[in-house]
């Protein structure tokens, strides 16, 4: 009886065995991530101020504790960079803009300061890096859509 017990349960254990095997865990979200990218502003690509920052990446802080970017930057494919050169704090739950064009930076907006685009309407990347050169989180689009997308 025993035997025959220990057979079952071992029929048993290979039959199920792929059921029983344990999930690998799931990758931690970053703690900062690229939520949206306004790749192409609205109306004719007139190059003024108003339709550079028009064009903007949106980073958002998903972490329960305010984070210091100070170090970190932002580019797409081309490798036109955006650093955060000083002291930056986006607190939990936050976001900020990194407009192209020109500005005054805030708590949530900051500006690139460039007077072309950066963004490319037809394909691109944006890549997120902290101080060490890391990649946080990344985002790309292939086409151009309704000129934003969300990542």
């Amino acid at each position: 009886m025993k035997k025959r017990l220990i057979g079952f349960v071992s029929a048993l254990a290979i039959a199920v065995g792929g059921s029983l095997a344990v999930a690998a865990p799931a990758q931690a979200a970053p703690a900062v991530m690229i939520t949206k990218v306004y790749y192409d502003s609205p109306g004719s690509d007139t190059r003024s101020n108003s339709s550079l920052n028009a064009e903007y990446v949106r980073l958002t802080n998903k972490r329960s504790t305010t984070l210091n970017l100070k170090g970190w930057t932002l580019r797409d494919k081309t490798g036109y960079t955006y650093k955060f050169s000083t002291d930056f704090r986006l607190p939990a739950g936050k976001n900020v803009y990194i407009h192209t064009g020109k500005g005054t930076n805030t708590s949530a907006h900051r500006y690139w300061g460039r007077s072309s685009y950066v963004w490319n309407n037809t394909g691109d990347k944006a890549y997120l890096r902290n101080t060490s050169g890391t990649l946080i989180d990344s985002c790309t689009w292939t086409k151009i859509g309704n000129g934003y997308t969300y990542c």
